[in-house]
């Protein structure tokens, strides 16, 4: 399937919590690709500034079901919340 939507969730998050958030993510990526409906790929950016998960989805009604989702919300949100310096920056694209 084509990537027709990315979900992009962007955090501030402290250089000494980074492994915390790898962590996190790691524990989660697998389990999202295969359970989440339209869920394609999942990829963590790591620059100075910040760290960014991109998720691709198959469209973009899947990537705001996401974000509502039991995974993300008890899971996904909940481990990372403790390590951010301020709140994310959410943003969903659709691919043109």
């Amino acid at each position: 399937m084509k990537v027709n939507a990315y979900l992009e969730i962007t955090m501030k998050i402290a250089k000494s919590n980074r492994p915390a958030a790898a962590e996190v993510y790691n524990d989660y990526r697998d389990l999202f690709l295969d359970t989440i409906e339209g869920a394609l790929t999942k990829d963590l950016l790591v620059r100075d500034e910040d760290v960014q998960v991109l998720h691709g989805f198959d469209g973009v009604e899947h990537a705001k079901a996401y974000l509502s989702s039991e995974m993300f919300q008890n899971d996904v949100f909940a481990g990372l919340k403790p390590l951010w310096s301020t709140d994310p920056d959410v943003k969903i694209y659709g691919v043109a």
